[in-house]
């Protein structure tokens, strides 16, 4: 089976959506799935406006048409509502070809942190494009129920996963003032990061990652620690160094990262809504509390153990298998023909 995935979000953008896809198609190939990506490396790019970091491409109907047709893909899954997601669903909706779409994103809330858009108008375009997708994929219950609360239809759950052969304990040493406090992300005004640096807190502050907002803020808190981005090993160092896991975001959908670090022993400290309350619920990993303060307090009591045991049941093998089978289970197959092994990428 080869799966064609349309995405806005790629290399070298390092967010969730490119990690999550990146991680799917690996596991998938022990499956004897095969996924192509079209995404922006196809095209002509712009910045986006307020984010310069992230090109949206600038796709043309010929040329989707032409890579979807050469990729000869058993089904389509559109990941994105950006312009390449757009003319995918054209593609589809002008040949009546089933496709499905996952959910990542709430643009509701990340439109509204940089412009005055009323966030009914952004949930009716959303609405919109998920409409004839034959299933909508949500990564957490707590988001399928929002989803379909607010007239999404066709919505199913796909969970996450994280490699736990990259992120596990170690003995590691940031040679820092103790207790560690880590936040790890883009560093954007939709991740609230001021809520946690903001804290009264002992020990040092860490952030890892990158984004429009890191000079700013890298200028109002120099008491704080602003690593850039880091990947694989040297993330996984850093994780398994902190002593705690501050997530200040009030509006990712999932967060990898919570996964990241529980695999890593790191208890996690966030505000109690959706996203971390989703991922951790009842399970002593973590503090959720309003009072972000008493949450990284009360977070450094927990057993890193626990946290480890708690992430070991989230794999991407599991997280690929329902991916596969949802899209089996809704008819959204174009052709019979078996996957090859290998992740190819349309360019």
């Amino acid at each position: 089976m080869r799966i064609l995935v349309a995405t806005d979000a790629w290399h070298p953008q390092v967010n969730g959506v490119v990690r999550t896809l990146t991680k799917l198609a690996d596991a998938a190939k022990g499956l004897g799935v095969e996924f192509t990506f079209l995404t922006p490396q196809s095209f002509r790019t712009f910045a986006m406006p307020s984010y310069r970091d992230v090109r949206l491409a600038m796709p043309r109907p010929a040329r989707i048409a032409r890579l979807i047709e050469e990729a000869r893909p058993d089904s389509i899954h559109i990941a994105t509502e950006g312009p390449i997601g757009l003319m995918v669903r054209r593609y589809c909706h002008q040949r009546k070809l089933p496709f499905t779409t996952s959910f990542h994103t709430r643009f509701p809330e990340y439109v509204r942190a940089r412009v005055p858009v009323p966030g009914s108008l952004i949930w009716r375009a959303l609405r919109r494009f998920h409409a004839p997708s034959r299933a909508v994929m949500a990564a957490t219950p707590a988001l399928a129920r929002e989803l379909t609360e607010r007239g999404f239809d066709n919505v199913v759950l796909w969970p996450r996963g994280v490699d736990t052969g990259l992120f596990h304990p170690r003995a590691v040493d940031l040679c820092l003032p103790a207790p560690v406090f880590l936040s790890v992300g883009r560093v954007a005004v939709e991740k609230n990061l001021e809520a946690f640096l903001d804290l009264d807190l002992p020990g040092t502050k860490v952030v890892v990652g990158d984004g429009p907002a890191r000079a700013a803020l890298e200028e109002a808190y120099p008491d704080a620690i602003f690593l850039g981005e880091k990947h694989g090993e040297e993330l996984a160092d850093i994780y398994a160094a902190a002593d705690v896991f501050v997530f200040p975001s009030k509006t990712d959908t999932f967060g990898l990262v919570l996964l990241e670090a529980l695999a890593s022993g790191l208890p996690v400290a966030a505000f109690p809504v959706k996203g971390p309350r989703d991922v951790i619920g009842d399970a002593p990993v973590g503090a959720l509390d309003h009072d972000l303060r008493s949450a990284c307090f009360a977070a450094l009591g927990v057993a890193r153990q626990d946290c480890v045991e708690f992430a070991a049941n989230y794999t991407w093998e599991a997280s690929a298998r329902v991916f596969i089978d949802s899209i089996e289970a809704v008819g959204a197959v174009l052709s019979g023909r078996n996957g090859a092994e290998s992740v190819s990428f349309v360019a």
